[in-house]
């Protein structure tokens, strides 16, 4: 009796500390949008309508109201309705696409006389919404064939139309939700090749100019990885040290071949020598599946050979495929060029303005780059920057600080859903925050390449608050409306 009376009144219980760290987060953009859009010369009041900082506050308005409207909706309207929103969603796309007029080299933006719209900024918790709703279904297992190819697809669709909008750091957001299938069953063995296919590119880029025979630097130094990484997933799933050591010891081998050949002063071409070193553990690990029947050791197998396939298609990738702004923007970044008048420009002027902040900041409204418009984008995708000048380093912890709390806080309502459907929504919410912060603060402050990111709840812009307002407030309604014994 008591224990019914106590879930009938726990019931219905919104998430205030989440609430409460949202309006903290809109506010304090809106007096960072002010501050990086105020003029000296023609200096308008925060809530004239004809400045960012008026226009953000009728957007900060537009999401209360959307936000409590969320809250209204019962929570079966989310799953019911979660693939005919996604097939809108990819409509909006389609049609973006094909009509949207170019703005900033990107065809991402319906414009509807006064109001833009960018219809990417709402995929994320449409995307979100389906995988749950997927997720969410009997029985459902994602390692299976079928169900890995659809929840692949469903992410996959989308990010190719952003991309060909010519949006493509929106587009790279969609990868996050590759942490929800992490958490859901994807093998960390996946997880762990996107990472070490970031790094190869990365190596093979930065080194490219560099060339030791017929291979360059950033080849070899990739190869060598690859025999180290192939040994490590040895040591982990096969649990076989010795074979681990041998994988190493072929590569040493070819190593001090080459070493031996170098001191008689005979000419060594450094390329061939990774590639044979390659194919003696390639040739190892195809042996050791047909003698004992493993395919552990034809998936490490396939990953040595797919390793290599990729390297060496970086570059190809690098120089043929990518746009020349893209190009300068990740060789601005990997320290290859310095281009402070062209690419590198909007990095460079960020940093200054993140350094000249000091400790302590120089106040609301005494920013110099700021006021003077050194950085380009400041109110949008580097609003950080204006933090950091304004509130220096203790203001700009205490943001990361808070943006740490709360996406841990996510992290925890979504662990105590009771369905999977709650869970899988929720480290979707997550990781896209998640995403959002990483990227956006690792490109102002030059550690990661300008892909054109907005910081939640800060940059300004009605799209991208109207989406991390729906994207939040719609899994607080599915945590209020949660069974608590």
């Amino acid at each position: 009796m008591y224990g019914g009376v106590r879930e009938i009144q726990e019931k219905g219980r919104v998430d205030w500390f989440a609430v409460i760290m949202y309006l903290v987060f809109i506010v304090l953009g809106w007096f960072n949008v002010y501050a990086a859009s105020f003029d000296l010369e023609n200096a308008v009041s925060m809530f004239d309508l004809s400045g960012r900082a008026g226009m953000q506050l009728v957007w900060m308005g537009t999401s209360l109201a959307l936000a409590f409207s969320l809250l209204k909706i019962d929570t079966a309207f989310y799953e019911t309705y979660a693939f005919a929103a996604y097939l809108v969603g990819i409509g909006l796309l389609v049609i973006t696409w094909i009509v949207a007029p170019e703005i900033n080299g990107s065809r991402s933006w319906l414009v509807m006389g006064p109001v833009r719209l960018q219809p990417a900024e709402f995929m994320k918790f449409i995307i979100a919404l389906t995988l749950a709703k997927i997720f969410n279904v009997y029985n459902f297992r994602l390692m299976e064939r079928k169900n890995l190819l659809i929840v692949v697809s469903l992410i996959l669709v989308p990010l190719l139309l952003v991309i060909l909008q010519s949006e493509t750091g929106t587009a790279l957001v969609y990868l996050a939700f590759i942490f929800v299938l992490y958490r859901e069953g994807l093998p960390g063995g996946i997880l762990f090749m996107g990472v070490a296919a970031i790094l190869y590119f990365v190596l093979a880029i930065r080194f490219s100019d560099v060339q030791w025979g017929i291979l360059s630097v950033g080849e070899v130094i990739s190869a060598a990885l690859i025999i180290i990484f192939a040994a490590g997933m040895v040591w982990n799933y096969v649990k076989r040290r010795e074979v681990s050591f041998m994988i190493i010891g072929l590569g040493l081998i070819v190593s001090a071949a080459g070493l031996i050949l170098h001191f008689l002063k005979l000419q060594v071409d450094a390329g061939l020598l990774a590639l044979i070193a390659l194919g003696l553990v390639a040739i190892y690990l195809g042996y050791l599946a047909l003698r004992f029947w493993k395919k552990i050791y034809l998936y490490i197998l396939l990953f040595v050979v797919g390793s290599f396939a990729f390297i060496e298609s970086s570059e190809y990738v690098f120089t043929d495929v990518l746009q020349p702004h893209q190009q300068m923007r990740i060789k601005v970044t990997l320290g290859m060029e310095q281009d402070l008048r062209g690419s590198g420009y909007h990095v460079g002027q960020s940093k200054i303005a993140i350094g000249s902040g000091g400790m302590f900041g120089k106040g609301f409204l005494n920013g110099t780059q700021t006021k003077l418009k050194y950085v380009p984008e400041q109110d949008t995708d580097f609003i950080f920057c204006t933090i950091g000048e304004e509130w220096g380093f203790v203001g700009s912890t205490f943001i990361l600080v808070l943006f740490g709390m709360f996406i841990l806080r996510l992290i925890t309502l979504a662990e105590r859903q009771p369905t999977t459907f709650g869970r899988v929504y929720g480290y979707g919410v997550a990781s896209i925050f998640l995403f959002h912060l990483l990227v956006n603060i690792g490109m102002v402050i030059g550690i990661m390449p300008v892909i054109g990111i907005p910081l939640p709840f800060f940059s300004y812009g009605g799209s991208s608050l109207w989406g991390f307002t729906i994207l939040l407030f719609i899994f607080l309604r599915i945590d209020k409306g949660r069974k608590r014994a």
